[in-house]
Formats: C-alpha cells, sequence, structure tokens
C-alpha cells in the first residue's frame, strides 16, 4: 500500500438548515434540515477513503453517540484513526444556516475541541507521521501545532497543507512565518487576512505569501474557478456551470480532487481538472462528501466539465 495522506483537524456534525425562501433577518423563516458529518480534515479523509486513497485522521471526536456515529462513518468509509482522540463530553458540531440559492448565510461552531491536537500528541506519534505522502492541517488546529508539522515537514521532506477554512482561523496565521509550506488553499475572502495591509491587492497578496517562502498559493474564487500560483509558474481554470444545491464542503472536496492528482502523479494542470470536477459533484448534492462517486467514476468526469 502507497503512503497515507494523514489529515489533522475538525471532524463535525453539520447540521445544516436549507432556507425554502430567501432569508429575512429578525423572524422566523421556514428551512428543511439535514444532518451530514462534516469538519474540513475530516471531510477531506472521508472524500480520499472513497476515491482509493489510503489516508489516516487525526481529530477529536466526543464519547457520545454523535462521536460513536463520525466514527463510524470514517472507519466504514476506509479512514483509519490510530492517532485520534477521543474525550468526555459533546462531539463539536458545525450548524449552517443556507440560503435559498445553496450559499452560506451564517454559521455557528459548537464543541470543537482541535487544542487537544497538541504538538505532544502529534510527538507520540511521530512514527505515524513519518509514513505520510502528504500531511494536510486544517486552520482550526493552533498556530503552535501548525508550526510544528511544518517544522517536521521540512525535517522529513513531507509536504505540508494548510487549508484556511474561514477568515477566522485564517487570520490566525497572518504573522507565522510559513516558510517552506507546501501549499496553502484560501479563497478570496480568506487571503487578504494572511497578509499585511501593505499588500492591498489580490496580485500583491499573492506575492507577498511567495516572498515568506510558501511554494504554492491557490487562490479559490467560487463560481469564478481558481488560480494556483508558485515562483516559476502560474494556472487558472474556470469552475464548471452548474446549478448548486448545497455549498458546504465544496472546498474541502477541490482539495480531495487535487490530492487524488497528486496520489495518481498527475501534473497540477491536471490535478486543478480533477479538483473542480469533485467540487462540482458535490455542489450538485446535500452535503460534504461526493458519496455516488468512485476514483474511476471522477475520472471519466473529468472530460464531462473540461471537454477539451
Amino acid at each position: 500500500m502507497q503512503n497515507p495522506v494523514i489529515c489533522i483537524g475538525a471532524a463535525l456534525v453539520d447540521e445544516l438548515f436549507h432556507a425554502s425562501s430567501e432569508m429575512l433577518l429578525a423572524t422566523t423563516n421556514d428551512a428543511v434540515v439535514t444532518k451530514t458529518s462534516g469538519g474540513v480534515a475530516r471531510n477531506i479523509a472521508n472524500q480520499l477513503a472513497i476515491l482509493s486513497v489510503p489516508v489516516q485522521l487525526i481529530s477529536v471526536f466526543g464519547d457520545d453517540s454523535d462521536g460513536d456515529w463520525l466514527k463510524k462513518i470514517c472507519l466504514d468509509a476506509g479512514v483509519k484513526l490510530d492517532a485520534s482522540i477521543t474525550k468526555p463530553g459533546l462531539s463539536g458540531k458545525y450548524t449552517g444556516i443556507l440560503n435559498v440559492d445553496g450559499s452560506l448565510f451564517s454559521a455557528l461552531l459548537t464543541n470543537a475541541a482541535n487544542y487537544l491536537i497538541t504538538p505532544e500528541h502529534l510527538e507520540k506519534h511521530r512514527p505515524l507521521l513519518q509514513t505520510a505522502s502528504f500531511l494536510l492541517a486544517d486552520a482550526n488546529v493552533s498556530v503552535e501545532t501548525a508550526t510544528w508539522l511544518l517544522s517536521f515537514s521540512k525535517e522529513t521532506g513531507i509536504p505540508f497543507i494548510i487549508e484556511p477554512v474561514s477568515v477566522p482561523p485564517a487570520s490566525k496565521f497572518k504573522n507565522v512565518p510559513l516558510d517552506g509550506l507546501y501549499l496553502i488553499t484560501p479563497n478570496e475572502d480568506e487571503l487578504p487576512v494572511l497578509c499585511s495591509e501593505r499588500a492591498f491587492l489580490t496580485q500583491l497578496q499573492v506575492e507577498e505569501l511567495l516572498a515568506k517562502g510558501i511554494q504554492h498559493i491557490w487562490l479559490h474564487n467560487g463560481k469564478q474557478g481558481s488560480a494556483l500560483y508558485s515562483n516559476d509558474k502560474a494556472y487558472t481554470l474556470h469552475a464548471p456551470d452548474i446549478e448548486v444545491v448545497d455549498c458546504t464542503g465544496a472546498g474541502d472536496g477541490s482539495l480531495s480532487g487535487f490530492l487524488l492528482g497528486k496520489y495518481l502523479n498527475r501534473n497540477d494542470w491536471e490535478c486543478m481538472k480533477l479538483a473542480h470536477t469533485l467540487s462540482a459533484e458535490i455542489l450538485q448534492v446535500n452535503g460534504a462528501i461526493a458519496t455516488h462517486l468512485d476514483q474511476e467514476k471522477l475520472l471519466k468526469l473529468v472530460v464531462k466539465y473540461y471537454p477539451n
């Protein structure tokens, strides 16, 4: 078996309220609720396992029924949990309120305990981490934990990726030295909070992060697609034109598709097309995971969205 992708970060219950009509403030809105498994690191690990990529998840689960449910979903998909933590009390929950068009209106995060994923915990599992093909952490982990992982990455040569998640967790990394980081994946809202006030244009922000020693910046621009920047090249790729059902997990799916491409030894351009294809499929279903796809089906779908 090839070396696993090791994902570090949140495992949550996603409770999503889908508005039946345009959202109104300070009053009651009709909605339909769905419950799915979530958390950025967990979503990516689950999707990779479904796509036949070996994967380990280092996360925190409560010792409640939700925690048991989340762990069962992971294990059933093929995600290994050898270094995950089970804590007393409630599991973390992400409560999202979605507009009628599937876009996010607002969200709440409760009972997440990612502070338990400490450098000391990772150090105890160093032999496992040394088996990784890629290390990926979502920005819900502490700065100290991400810094430890970056140091470990530079020591071992294992590429390390940070997924910013959203503006508040991303902003923690504004002044953190990230020299040697393989990839960071902000969207247009997260990119500015990673940079100084001097960098007031997108190009200046990208240049600033590259100057800090980050090897690749993958900027996600929603319906406009994405752009992958490095010191010697840049790729841009449009997003497929689709009918969005639920925006939850589209970014996670995109990164899962990119990592699948790396697992299959594809180049960056091919990885981006795989990423956008998987993201498009996730946007057309409820929840953050494309359970209807396996690796073979996804590879065949690329030409549907990118025939040329």
